[in-house]
């Protein structure tokens, strides 16, 4: 359950981070290739050139992910994403989060919904740390215990449909891949 929760923080805390540092890019090319995403500078490594902080410390540190950071901490995943990793989490940006239906968001920072929320979250992590450069076409087992679908076609990334709009966002717990779309788990 610990593992859960820390790749759930994970993966929202680079969510969060992410998604900010997309944002402000003005170069949307650097994320369409795995290799030229990879060499894209990022607001966060900037900030951080020798010494990057932990997941939820550089998504905290970036404008757009704000609603990945509040669902990190209603999720009570903040401790387990600071935790040493290493983590692969896939950040949805604010406007991922605004794009999902009137309510949801709201709804799923109540307390009584934690349990969904870590389910999401938890979703968008990956244990170890993958970069750009390692992408392919592939399955990776998320926290949660469940599959994403990683497809490289002509230079674009997607994580279960959602475009990787910037990659290898470095932390010092893993890597943080932002993505234009929140990501929901399948039913069990």
């Amino acid at each position: 359950m610990k593992t859960r929760r820390i790749l759930v923080l994970a993966v929202l805390l680079v969510a969060i981070g992410s998604s900010a540092m997309a944002l402000t890019q003005d170069h949307p090319k650097k994320t369409e290739h795995p290799e030229k995403a990879k060499n894209a500078e990022h607001p966060a490594k900037a900030e951080h050139p020798a010494k990057p902080g932990d997941i939820v410390a550089v998504a905290a540190g970036a404008d757009d992910f704000n609603t990945l950071v509040a669902a990190v901490k209603a999720a009570g995943l903040v401790e387990t994403l600071q935790s040493e990793g290493p983590f692969t989490v896939f950040a949805p940006t604010d406007e991922a989060f605004a794009a999902l239906p009137e309510g949801t968001v709201a709804e799923l920072l109540k307390p009584e919904n934690k349990a969904k929320l870590v389910s999401i979250l938890t979703y968008h992590v990956v244990p170890g740390k993958i970069m750009a450069a390692d992408v392919k076409t592939m399955k990776a087992t998320s926290a949660n215990g469940q599959d994403l679908n990683i497809k490289v076609d002509e230079g674009t990334v997607t994580v279960n449909g959602a475009k990787v709009i910037a990659a290898d966002v470095v932390a010092s717990n893993g890597v943080i891949h932002v993505i234009d779309a929140v990501i929901i788990p399948p039913k069990k």
